[in-house]
């Protein structure tokens, strides 16, 4: 698997950064196309709702709500375009079926109107990597609109990004290993990183997954990466989530991929177990899969 199609989306909040400076170093990595993706809302959705007591959408809400949503997609584009400049890009004005076997490095900028998380999702089911920010609402709460649906419904890896891309990401990499479905898409989604990675680490907790833990070892090997097996004891009263991270920490890794788990009702077990955990502490990056 290689990636060769990146997608940055970029909300316009505290997590747009990171999500766009990683997409961009990555496109320079992966000699990849990256397309910045910004989602602005339909103010039209908002007509029929009163906004407050005595409060209705009057002519001068639309134009102001519509002045900020453009103001911040043109917030976010800037943002997009001085990230590629930092790596020596820029917009392509072709077209991607005019650049056949195209190799090298190149960008393009997309923008859509209506609901962000469902719109995002629908767009990464055409890119091989999408990059999603951590925003703080991610930190405070255990899930995000945007990740949860991406995950779930794309069908791709999601690498969220802190919202402050750290100096390096995806050189030392741990995969989180349960010898799960999930797990094994996790570690497909991950074999660009892995087998890029000066370090690679697969991480098992407890001793029901060792067997498999030393399959996906081999697999992993006749792909070319040199990657160790840890096993870590399950501690009573301490998550799987924080558990993973703790010895992916201890590794020195700055990549956490894992599988992500989504089941329903919607909002309550959004995200369950170890993602969860994941989602809500981790500072490194993280590349979820469903």
């Amino acid at each position: 698997m290689t990636i060769k199609t990146i997608l940055a989306a970029g909300s316009g909040g505290t997590a747009s950064g990171g999500a766009i400076e990683l997409a961009c170093r990555f496109a320079r990595r992966f000699s990849a196309h990256v397309e910045g993706f910004h989602a602005k809302p339909d103010p039209l959705e908002l007509v029929p709702y009163d906004l407050g007591i005595g409060t209705t959408f009057s002519d001068a809400l639309f134009e102001k709500f519509t002045a900020e949503a453009d103001a911040r997609a043109a917030g976010v584009k800037a943002d997009f375009v001085a990230a590629l400049a930092r790596h020596d890009m820029d917009l392509s004005p072709h077209a991607a079926n005019e650049l056949p076997g195209k190799v090298e490095a190149s960008a393009a900028w997309r923008e859509e109107t209506g609901y962000g998380p469902t719109l995002v999702a629908r767009r990464a089911r055409f890119f091989d990597l999408v990059v999603l920010g951590r925003s703080e609402r991610v930190i405070d709460n255990p899930y995000s609109d945007a990740v949860e649906q991406t995950l779930l419904e794309s069908g791709r890896p999601v690498f969220l990004a802190p919202a402050k891309a750290p100096d390096t990401a995806g050189e030392r990499v741990a995969l989180g290993w349960n010898g799960s479905v999930e797990a094994v898409r996790a570690m497909v989604g991950a074999l660009p990183f892995l087998t890029a990675a000066r370090a690679a680490t697969l991480i098992s907790v407890g001793d029901k997954h060792q067997d498999s833990a030393k399959s996906a070892v081999e697999f992993l090997t006749w792909h070319g990466v040199k990657v160790k097996h840890i096993n870590i004891p399950t501690l009573g009263g301490v998550g799987v989530g924080s558990q993973l991270l703790s010895a992916a920490r201890d590794e020195g890794a700055d990549l956490l991929a894992m599988g992500g788990y989504g089941r329903m009702p919607w909002r309550e077990v959004l995200f369950g177990g170890a993602t969860r955990e994941m989602i809500g502490t981790s500072l490194l990056p993280l590349l979820l899969t469903h």
